[in-house]
């Protein structure tokens, strides 16, 4: 958003924030919510990359399309169990997920300027 129309909005009694701020999720429920879409994300990624369609992904994983959809949408009624089959079915691996802990982060970016120097 604009940082003008934000003041504006915010001037008019507006608060501003995100998803989570609505729905008044705490630190636990947002990190769940990040894993789900990330991992949703993935696994359209490596679908895509590989040629599959929904449907094929679908018959690998003994589902339906409309489920595939829904896992590749992160919908809050497809398990995260759903979620790694489609992962690991594609190939996947926990690190393509591309999450990384804030202690694991700062470790990279240490370990990143010890090898630049």
């Amino acid at each position: 958003m604009r940082p003008k129309k934000q003041l504006a909005l915010e001037s008019a009694g507006f608060r501003i924030g995100d998803a989570e701020d609505f729905l008044e999720l705490d630190k636990e429920e947002r990190k769940l919510v990040e894993l789900r879409v990330a991992l949703s994300k993935t696994v359209r990624r490596l679908r895509e990359r590989s040629g599959l369609t929904q449907q094929q992904l679908a018959t690998k994983l003994r589902s339906s399309q409309s489920r595939i959809a829904k896992l590749e949408a992160a919908s809050s009624d497809v398990s995260l169990d759903m979620l790694f089959r489609g992962l690991f079915t594609m190939g996947g691996e926990i690190d393509d997920i591309g999450l990384k802990s804030k202690r694991g982060a700062a470790k990279e970016a240490r370990a990143s300027k010890t090898r630049s120097r």
